[in-house]
């Protein structure tokens, strides 16, 4: 008796997860435009979104060492179209001075925190605005240490990049 109510349960169970409306909701679809540089990017909303608690090296007015090797990252990651979730950093600022909103951005189809991704592969460096760590600050930290230990992206391209997490990412001028 208990294992016939126990499938039986399972199957309600997996019909309800099956069904659309056992899927989680979003308030509004948000997808990528395009990225603007290694920690900007634009969506299809017209909203302007800075990967908050983060900083890639310069591409516009005074281009900096990997600078376009890190928009190109960005640009792999969340290319035109891709599905997106944002997630504020409560330390900080909602918006920045030039208007746009201050968030991690999450790709819907698996949840990469792309802040995070970019730190970890060496094409960001953290950048605690005013010296507000946010939630992330250790692991940000911890993976920004083990990517100059490995050399990796600007950490390897950019010798002499100083780790300066309060005055955000200066890797001197392109190469």
């Amino acid at each position: 008796m208990r294992t016939t109510a126990a499938v039986l349960l399972a199957g309600v169970l997996l019909a309800l997860a099956a069904s659309p409306a056992a899927a989680p909701r979003s308030s509004a679809a948000l997808r990528i435009d395009h990225v603007a540089d290694g920690d900007t990017v634009d969506l299809t909303n017209g909203a302007k979104i800075r990967l908050v608690q983060i900083d890639t090296p310069e591409v516009y007015f005074s281009p900096e060492c990997y600078g376009k090797q890190a928009s190109a990252i960005t640009k792999r990651l969340l290319p035109p179209g891709t599905g997106v979730r944002l997630a504020v950093e409560p330390a900080t600022d909602r918006v920045d001075e030039y208007g746009r909103l201050l968030r991690y951005v999450i790709r819907a189809r698996d949840g990469l925190n792309v802040n995070v991704y970019l730190v970890r592969v060496g094409a960001a460096a953290p950048y605690f605005y005013d010296g507000r760590r946010g939630r992330y600050a250790a692991l940000l930290d911890r993976l920004t240490r083990r990517a100059r230990a490995r050399h990796l992206g600007l950490w390897g391209a950019c010798p002499g990049t100083p780790y300066a997490p309060d005055r955000g990412v200066a890797t001197g001028p392109a190469r």
